[in-house]
């Protein structure tokens, strides 16, 4: 689940308290339901984190979240414990994987003191991961970060977006400040909301970012190591200003296409197709809901859609208990289709390597429907049982042991002080093994601190 602020507020992005507002309503409404009574103060334990560990060195790879080159996916948290409840919020954890996986050890804490980029001579207070892509075109990915630079709420505000530029050794440097010409700016809204993808089908990543009053900024890459963009435009008019990611090629034309929201929240949104302009064609316009998912679930070539939380009330039989989720089929066609036992926060991904894609829903329960030639059903699911108890979200889907079948990566959270981050992998009979593969408490990121 993405936490969004106020698209027309004037206070900086990842302001505290409103921050901590958006993420209680959106938990209350559509996260997991269980409880664990009153707020547990006791100190985070890090007797227990693995000995920390050196970042192997790679040469590169088109392995995506592979921010060293060693040709295996690393794993983003942008939520960690803290030492103490209440205090600030810690940074950005890095675990780097390896050929047999995720390796908890081979970790490295991201600061906004240790490598964000001051503004006006002010560094940043906080960092919150928002998109991972090769941008420089290196052969190793890079991080999106947004920040919190000082505003006095006249005028445009300054450009929230910082980026971390991977390397052999990973995210080692410092951060540097995005470039947003003014000719593609409009209006006074935060340049914020970035999107990774080849829209222009060159080869190079773009980024693509709101703006106002139906428009978005278009940032052609590659990127160089200041920030600066290899051209922008004009804003290009759009059906929405929410840009929302990760792209996809939803058509199969090679051009990256993305999902534009109409609002911040619950609303309706649409898909925007790229093509040699980039990301201007309007496609498929999708129903009003919270989350939207694009994936191969059945039917056709194209890619798929499910949106969640904005459907009809699931049946009064089923044991979900639910709003419905909308299936749109064969992109940007969108043939109708629906799925009522679904939660309202979706994921899609290929775990069992068939070719077709699963719908991960975190609603009430972590549910897995199974990707199948008519579509995903109530019928063909698998419940995912954490290892601890606690309020659970998807943190990550991806292939991070190199088998060719992606793996679930998931948060359990009691408190500020304990969690337990586990990593199901990917099966062909069973879609995620019954037990993970991998279990860490992000607390062990406090010994980098």
């Amino acid at each position: 689940m993405r936490v969004r602020r106020d698209l027309t507020s004037t206070t900086p992005p990842g302001g505290a308290l409103l921050t901590a507002v958006a993420a209680a309503l959106l938990l209350a409404a559509c996260g997991p339901t269980q409880h664990t009574g009153s707020a547990d103060r006791t100190p985070a334990r890090i007797a227990d984190a693995p000995a920390r560990l050196p970042v192997p060195q790679g040469k590169g790879s088109r392995t995506p979240d592979d921010f060293n080159g060693d040709g295996h996916r690393d794993l983003v948290l942008g939520d960690l414990v803290k030492a103490r409840a209440h205090e600030d919020d810690p940074g950005i954890g890095i675990v780097y994987g390896s050929a047999r996986g995720l390796v908890p050890g081979t970790r490295q804490l991201i600061t906004p003191r240790g490598q964000g980029a001051a503004t006006d001579g002010q560094l940043p207070a906080l960092f919150d991961a928002e998109a991972t892509c090769d941008l420089d075109k290196d052969g190793f990915s890079d991080l999106v970060v947004s920040t919190d630079p000082p505003y006095d709420g006249q005028g445009r505000p300054p450009v929230p977006i910082q980026l971390l530029f991977g390397s052999p050794k990973g995210l080692t440097g410092k951060a540097v400040h995005l470039t947003v010409p003014p000719a593609a700016r409009v209006g006074d809204d935060w340049p914020d909301q970035p999107v990774c993808g080849d829209f222009d089908g060159d080869g190079a990543k773009d980024l693509v970012l709101h703006a106002t009053g139906g428009h978005l900024t278009y940032l052609r890459g590659p990127f160089t190591r200041e920030g600066a963009p290899r051209e922008a435009g004009a804003p290009i008019v759009s059906p929405g200003e929410v840009p929302t990611g990760p792209a996809a090629d939803v058509d199969r034309d090679g051009y990256d296409d993305l999902v534009v929201r109409t609002a911040q929240g619950t609303g309706p949104s649409a898909v925007v197709l790229g093509g040699p302009a980039g990301p201007t064609r309007t496609g498929a316009v999708l129903p009003s809901g919270i989350d939207v998912a694009l994936g191969a679930f059945g039917r056709g070539k194209a890619l798929d859609a499910a949106v969640g939380g904005g459907g009809p009330p699931a049946r009064a039989d089923s044991s979900a208990g639910e709003g419905g989720t909308s299936l749109r089929y064969d992109l940007p066609t969108a043939v109708h289709g629906s799925l009522d036992a679904a939660g309202s926060v979706l994921d899609a991904a290929d775990f069992d390597g068939d070719g077709r894609s699963e719908l991960v829903s975190s609603g009430s329960r972590l549910r897995i429907f199974q990707g199948r030639t008519a579509g995903p059903s109530p019928k063909a699911t698998v419940t995912v049982e954490p290892p601890a108890t606690g309020t659970t979200r998807v943190v990550a889907v991806g292939d991070f042991d190199g088998d060719g079948r992606a793996d679930l990566a998931v948060r359990t959270y009691r408190s500020e002080t304990k969690d337990v981050v586990a990593v199901f992998s990917g099966a062909e009979k069973g879609l995620v093994t019954a037990e993970p593969s991998v279990t860490f408490s992000t607390s062990g990121f406090l010994t980098d601190s």
